[in-house]
């Protein structure tokens, strides 16, 4: 009995610690898909979201704060130095005059920024640490989990008013509309759960399970997405890095919530 413990222990610590590898290394990708994004749009004579100066700072701090957290030293403190970056960065690009794209595009980048910022939150409360020194932070934890809880309403959001989001959700669901609203239910429960603060282990545990799926079938679908809906590939790219930084912060909310 004590070794089933035991063992048990030690595989939620490792998925926690997962979790935050996935996060933590967010950052980089998410550098590393930018670049490659402006140099695709270059090709193409389009802008940056962000003017070049001020990018090439964003990505400085990004990865700075990305290499602290990495390493285990004062991650708190930088997990909210993160989450106060990628903020700055997305008003920035929204407020520069060269984001141009679809109302249903939008929904899906700003959603999911919303989450990672809501996923640093939560790692800046303390929570994912395997050895905590300090107690967590309830306040940063539940800011977190509300931010994430907006993500699933803009996921529920589209499911019943973005065509592009539901034909690539009925390509892959059996039962074709019947599943589509017993999923749009399901991530408004979720939703629910994250944003009362009630279930949130559960609810991460099963969102957990969705996630992947989602990357692999939905996110994954670039000949969808790319050739179809005209989404830049590499900001098809950041999307899916950014849903996979989602995915460990429920993991560690899965664990350690």
């Amino acid at each position: 009995m004590a070794a089933g413990r035991g063992w048990r222990r030690r595989a939620l610590r490792l998925l926690t610690a997962g979790g935050g590898v996935l996060l933590t290394r967010f950052p980089f990708w998410h550098c590393f898909s930018g670049l490659l994004l402006c140099a695709e749009r270059a090709d193409l004579r389009r802008k940056p979201d962000i003017p070049v100066p001020y990018l090439y700072v964003d990505m400085g701090v990004a990865v700075l704060c990305a290499s602290f957290m990495s390493f285990g030293v004062k991650r708190r403190w930088f997990a909210l130095g993160a989450a106060l970056q990628l903020a700055v960065a997305t008003y920035a690009a929204h407020i520069g005059g060269h984001v141009h794209y679809g109302d249903w595009l939008k929904v899906r980048m700003y959603s999911r920024t919303i989450a990672i910022i809501g996923g640093f939150l939560i790692l800046a409360s303390g929570a994912g640490e395997l050895y905590r020194q300090k107690p967590r932070s309830r306040s940063l934890q539940s800011t977190g989990q509300v931010f994430l809880g907006i993500y699933l309403i803009c996921q529920a959001y589209s499911l019943q008013h973005s065509t592009e989001d539901r034909l690539a959700y009925l390509d892959h669901l059996l039962g074709g509309e019947l599943a589509l609203q017993l999923l749009f239910l399901l991530y408004g429960l979720l939703a629910l759960a994250f944003l009362s603060g009630y279930y949130v282990r559960a609810a991460a545990q099963v969102l957990a399970v969705l996630l992947p799926l989602a990357i692999l079938l939905i996110d994954g679908n670039l000949g969808y997405w790319h050739a179809a809906r005209r989404v830049e590939f590499w900001n098809q790219m950041k999307l899916i890095g950014q849903n996979v930084g989602i995915f460990g912060a429920v993991v560690i909310l899965a664990t350690d919530g």
